[in-house]
């Protein structure tokens, strides 16, 4: 697996036989999409204009393609307050990785999703809060239910996108998640001395 990041919640995975590419919203927020039509599209909630690729998939279920294993978990969007399961948590199983990725969500999760989305290797979360998303406190209330070995923080404070709300930046989420955190990279492959007994923070450039 190779992680890359393109801001907001927007990630691509690359695999041996497919690529992956997370929440690309990126013509929302004033940047150039990133999505080819050979990708596979996971959107934690759809934009109002998805991008053309091989495969869309913003629904719960499972999945099986290109020797990957995906698996949508329905969840409450952040800040609903009304209970519908109308956001998706996404696990996805790739040889001995598995890589948990969470959009706009309520940080209270319960046991049944905990149950769902099992162990994982490393998470991807939102951490710019001020009511748009999970803050770094929301996000650390998920990272501790879900106790994932890696965390690779999305959609903080950057001056070159065009978010609906300020984001927080990277550095309020780093001193609430108080843990060992790399230097910037421009692309994370993991390797198994990545995965240590304490959690580690994963920062990822812009590409």
């Amino acid at each position: 697996m190779e992680f890359q990041y393109f801001g907001g919640n927007c990630v691509s995975i690359i695999m041996k036989k497919a690529t992956i590419v997370i929440d690309d919203n990126l013509l929302e927020l004033g940047l150039k999409s990133v999505t080819k039509p050979e990708n596979i599209s996971l959107f934690t909630q759809l934009p109002n204009k998805a991008p053309q690729s091989r495969l869309i998939l913003n629904d719960p279920g499972e999945y099986e393609v290109s020797e990957i294993s995906i698996f949508g978990i329905p969840s409450r969007a952040h800040m609903d307050e009304s209970g519908q399961q109308n956001a998706t948590i996404y696990k996805i199983q790739y040889e001995d990785l598995s890589v948990a990725v969470v959009g706009h969500i309520h940080p209270d999760i319960s046991d049944d999703h905990l149950e769902k989305i099992g162990v994982v290797d490393i998470l991807i979360v939102p951490v710019g809060g001020n009511g748009y998303t999970l803050d770094a406190i929301g996000a650390m209330q998920i990272v501790k239910k879900i106790e994932p070995k890696i965390v690779i923080p999305t959609h903080y404070e950057d001056a070159k996108i065009n978010y609906p709300v300020p984001q927080q930046p990277l550095s309020e989420a780093l001193k609430i998640f108080s843990v060992e955190a790399t230097d910037p990279v421009n692309k994370f492959k993991p390797r198994p001395a990545d995965f240590g007994e304490n959690l580690k923070v994963v920062i990822l450039e812009r590409q």
